[in-house]
């Protein structure tokens, strides 16, 4: 056997196994978080890979969001259509604690690999079952995105320009949110299971997910009516708070909202005398004239640069900043200073940089140990340790095409300088 070695994996939840059978992203970002802080993931494909593979870019031909997205994790390739593929699932749970799964309500069920089926066996599981709608309500079996749980959710509606139709994040936004929330919820399951034994069935719904960050515009509807729109570059209600011209034709953000910062503001400004002003004294009063209060800020930014603009701000202690490009936040000290661009072995590419672990924990950090790979990488190793395969079984179900496995790469020769 061909086994690859990569580091012991620590952090706080080191000694946890974690089958991952959940695709695109939501499944994936959960898992990638729990295998950031050390547990074992066993991530599931099928053989043309999970779909992740084809979102961003790709340098070789291999994916560059897979190589983050799929990081820590043992990757082996099922195909869960056959009876003998589910069979190798079932034996793979009993000696997981996690199991992760964005399948549409119902589809596990079909296959025996609902809750009900996999606990009976394995009565501490803790499944975390990521969906557009839930797993319950007559949306249920409904497709959904991420994105679609947004548009529903209220959010995508307060995304954007006014003037404009709603706007987006050019990320996977919602699908990330339901998979922080679904591993929070996972390790409250696991947390519990430590006294009574008995896991538990996490349902996070996309949708939901994205609901939750409306927080604030709830009870504004049930108490007044009132209907939050697009507000732009501004947060409502929050004054100032918004992004500013500045002379040579870029922009800065200003957050200086609380009256002791709205002082430090005003007295960088060279108008100190704002801050007494009836109308900006106090943050409520600031929020209703918050366009009046806008075009000064604009009025006072249009006259100097960016750079010089920074500097001013940041001596006053007034939050502001550029809006970062990638290319700012790689030529960052502080992003540097914070190990949040992490260069980890790559099996093709040599080396890639990836996002950093978060939180940071002062004693049990988290780790990255080694990148995402191949799609079946791992087939062979975890299916002979965990699901006691032999040599001979492993043959026999590539031949029938019930496993995949990698072709071991070659190693990476950078071309000579």
């Amino acid at each position: 056997m061909n086994e690859r070695v990569i580091a012991p994996a620590s952090g706080p939840l080191a000694g946890y196994r974690v089958l991952e059978l959940g695709s695109t992203v939501a499944g994936p970002f959960c898992g990638r978080l729990f295998a950031d802080f050390g547990a074992e993931v066993i991530k599931v494909e099928p053989a043309e890979g999970d779909a992740v593979r084809t979102m961003g870019k790709r340098c070789e031909g291999e994916s560059l969001y897979a190589a983050s997205i799929l990081r820590n994790k043992s990757l082996i390739s099922l195909d869960l259509r056959s009876e003998e593929g589910r069979e190798i699932v079932r034996s793979l749970v009993e000696k997981c604690d996690v199991v992760i799964e964005n399948f549409r309500p119902g589809a596990l069920e079909k296959w025996g690999l609902g809750y009900e089926d996999l606990s009976r066996t394995n009565p501490s599981l803790v499944m975390v079952r990521i969906s557009g709608f839930g797993q319950n309500g007559p949306y249920r079996e409904r497709a959904g995105y991420g994105v679609i749980g947004e548009a529903m959710s209220g959010l995508r509606h307060v995304t954007g320009d006014p003037d404009r139709p709603p706007s987006r994040a050019a990320v996977s936004l919602t699908d990330c949110v339901t998979g922080l929330y679904a591993a929070f919820g996972a390790v409250m399951a696991l947390l519990h299971g430590k006294g009574s034994g008995k896991g538990q069935l996490i349902d996070a719904a996309l949708y939901e997910c994205a609901f939750s960050f409306m927080e604030p515009h709830v009870p504004a509807y049930e108490k007044l009516g009132f209907i939050a729109n697009r507000a732009g570059s501004r947060l409502p209600d929050s004054t100032p708070n918004n992004l500013y011209p500045t002379r040579d034709g870029s922009y800065v953000h200003i957050t200086a909202m609380g009256d002791a910062v709205f002082k430090r503001l005003v007295k960088a400004m060279g108008q100190p005398e704002l801050a007494q002003h009836p109308d900006f004294a106090e943050s409520i009063t600031r929020s209703i004239h918050a366009d009046a209060l806008d075009k000064l800020i604009t009025d006072w930014t249009s006259q100097h640069n960016l750079l010089d603009l920074e500097q001013v701000l940041l001596d006053a202690a007034v939050p502001a900043t550029r809006i970062f490009t990638m290319a700012d936040i790689f030529g960052d000290p502080h992003f540097k200073a914070r190990d949040m661009l992490v260069q980890v072995p790559h099996d093709k590419l040599g080396q890639v940089t990836v996002p950093g672990i978060v939180p940071k924990m002062s004693g049990t950090p988290g780790s990255i140990r080694s990148s995402g790979g191949a799609v079946g990488r791992d087939t062979q190793q975890v299916l002979m340790e965990l699901a006691g395969l032999s040599i001979a079984d492993i043959e026999r179900l590539c031949a029938q095409g019930v496993i995949f496995q990698a072709e071991q790469a070659a190693p990476h020769n950078p071309a000579p300088n």
